[in-house]
């Protein structure tokens, strides 16, 4: 029995998977977007982890950064997480596709299976920051543009001056 090369997999996140991850951040995103790996397994380590990687052939060709964390509080770029109230959404932190895993439904495959884990967690909504141009990508998954206070603008510039807050109802 053969294995199908294009076969993609969606497997819970790992530590061992942290370089590559590292790596494709590094091709998706520019310099100022950039995290380093203490920030990346913070989020791994947070009590509701939804960090995913999507695998072809053993070798990660995406990821997703997500947890569960409290409404209207998105941390700042880069920073390590520190948890300091009970989750309330599902916050989507980085999104991120190798060009050899593009137009294959990856990012998609991807959010969907967090949603999953977060609904059967009894989460019922998400949010994030859409940075360099995403929105239109998160508008087409269902994601609106929110309103945001004085305080999530602060925290927005830092993401890029074309950084959208936006959310969804998920479960």
């Amino acid at each position: 029995m053969h294995s199908n090369p294009t076969a993609i997999s969606i497997c819970t996140f790992a530590r061992s998977d942290l370089a590559a991850a590292l790596v494709i951040q590094s091709q998706a995103y520019p310099a100022f977007l950039q995290e380093s790996a203490a920030s990346f397994a913070s989020r791994l380590e947070a009590s509701q982890s939804y960090c995913l990687t999507a695998q072809r052939q053993g070798q990660p060709i995406g990821y997703l950064l997500a947890h569960g964390w409290p409404r209207n509080a998105p941390p700042e770029l880069g920073a390590p997480l520190v948890e300091f109230a009970p989750p309330e959404i599902l916050f989507i932190h980085d999104l991120a596709v190798a060009a050899a895993g593009q137009g294959l439904g990856v990012g998609r495959r991807l959010v969907d299976h967090a949603f999953d884990r977060a609904v059967s967690d009894g989460l019922k909504s998400a949010e994030l920051v859409a940075v360099e141009g995403a929105a239109s990508f998160w508008q087409a998954m269902g994601f609106v543009e929110l309103d945001a206070s004085p305080e999530i603008a602060a925290k927005l510039a830092g993401y890029g001056r074309r950084a959208k807050w936006m959310g969804r109802a998920i479960g």
